[in-house]
């Protein structure tokens, strides 16, 4: 019997694809198929792929080419899975000739002829002519970020600015790109927009968004009152609007890992997380500037609601405030049935940005700047039982979260990186802080 393999992504299954597996069928008597798992994709810079690991499995499944199916979910696997197989051919794409010389060594190599005109990528494109505006130039550094990871995402064009700076043009590197002070006008131009105004804006502008049919992507948070956020997500679902929260680590590979092995029960029952994120940075004027619990606040909350829960039975703030609302720092303490955690947020200190999460049988350990996650420790008492994980992070998260974004758009399904009650739970704390509920000053 001769076993053939071959790997690929298979996202939005084609014609194309297709023809390439009846092609590696017909080399020998069993084909075997690697879908590459969606974190594995990640790591190789594929960022566009719209289905998860199971969808791309189920297609391929209903196609009968395959006669197993196997995930590929790490690199040196090709050689793993050869010799586990006992496989005597390996083929793959003429787009990758040469690529993949090395496994003469184990097999024989054939790289077949792709089916000219047709890829996933142009079926992505195809599928997504999204309209994307940016609203806000409070934080133009943040801004800057987004409107270049733009163009990393395919299919996505940019329609304009909504600003008051006039300077917005230099800012961003373009003179051509239209600015506009009239929202109004601005969401005429736009299938979709990204916020990043003042969080005391956010609510009226993701109204009338909504009200228009554009597709919302918020810098979180999205509100400053929880009633406010139940009532845009209520009003989101009647026009079938997508309300997405913007929080980029949650895109980061490795805190995706993270929060599976912490999950699996890896570390034992949680007990404790701690959570640490400051910034020096030079505020012109507070009326406009983002305060600590808005700009570092709901970065600091992710681990803490997705790995305790929304539901904590007490908080406790303390704040230095410098001007009005504006703090300098924020140290929230919640109690939970049986865990509690700690965020420290400041715009005007400097602390260890660190984040560590305690168990009953060990802990997990992410160094400075934790929220820009390609890196961190499960360490146990016993020192050599300590484990290192390193996963790449590109973009710091920005190209992904805008890649989830268009493809919640394009299938109505909700994202599962951040949910509506993820969402809600930090606009609960943004809340308590602007009512000064269990609240002390320093």
């Amino acid at each position: 019997m001769t076993r053939v393999i071959t790997y690929g992504t298979y996202d939005l299954l084609h014609f194309g694809h297709i023809k390439l597996l009846e092609r590696a069928k017909a080399l020998g008597d069993y084909l075997i198929v690697g879908v590459t798992s969606d974190d594995f994709d990640m790591t190789r810079g594929k960022i566009n792929v719209q289905q998860p690991l199971m969808e791309r499995i189920e297609a391929l499944q209903r196609t009968g080419l395959a006669d197993e199916i196997i995930v590929e979910e790490y690199d040196g696997q090709k050689i793993d899975d050869i010799r586990r197989f006992n496989v005597d051919i390996f083929t793959v794409g003429s787009d990758w000739e040469g690529k993949f010389d090395y496994l003469n060594e184990y097999c024989k190599v054939i790289y077949l002829p792709r089916t000219e005109g047709v890829s996933s990528s142009e079926v992505r494109a195809e599928q997504r002519k999204i309209r994307m505006g940016f609203v806000g130039d409070y934080e133009s550094r943040i801004l800057v970020k987004y409107y270049n990871e733009c163009k990393y995402v395919n299919g996505i064009e940019i329609s304009g600015v909504y600003a008051r700076n006039k300077d917005i043009k230099n800012i961003l590197g373009s003179s051509d790109i239209y600015i506009t002070q009239d929202f109004s006008d601005f969401l005429k131009r736009c299938d979709a927009i990204y916020v990043l105004s003042h969080p005391s804006e956010h609510y009226e502008q993701i109204k009338e968004a909504i009200a228009q049919g554009v597709h919302i992507l918020c810098e979180s948070p999205i509100a400053l009152k929880e009633e406010q956020f139940k009532e845009l997500n209520e009003l989101a679902k009647i026009k079938n609007v997508v309300l997405m929260n913007s929080i980029k680590t949650a895109y980061s590979t490795a805190y995706y890992r993270l929060l599976l092995l912490v999950k699996s029960g890896r570390i034992g029952d949680i007990i404790s997380i701690d959570t640490t994120c400051t910034s020096i940075q030079e505020v012109d004027d507070k009326k406009y500037a983002w305060n600590s619990i808005c700009l570092w606040g709901p970065t600091a909350l992710l681990p803490i609601v997705q790995i305790l829960g929304t539901e904590y039975l007490n908080i406790n703030i303390v704040s230095r405030l410098s001007n009005d609302d504006f703090d300098q720092f924020t140290k929230i303490d919640f109690l939970y049935t049986h865990a509690t955690a700690t965020l420290k947020v400041g715009r005007g200190i400097k602390s260890e940005g660190e984040m560590i999460i305690s168990g009953t049988k060990g802990y997990i350990y992410v160094p400075a700047p934790w929220w820009k996650t390609d890196y961190f420790e499960i360490r146990y008492e016993n020192s050599s039982d300590n484990r290192r994980y390193f996963y790449p992070l590109e973009g710091e998260g920005i190209r992904y979260e805008l890649v989830d974004f268009v493809k919640t758009i394009n299938t109505g399904i909700e994202s599962a990186y951040i949910s509506s009650d993820v969402s809600g739970a930090i606009c609960r704390v943004m809340d308590s802080f602007y009512k000064k509920e269990n609240f002390v000053e320093i």
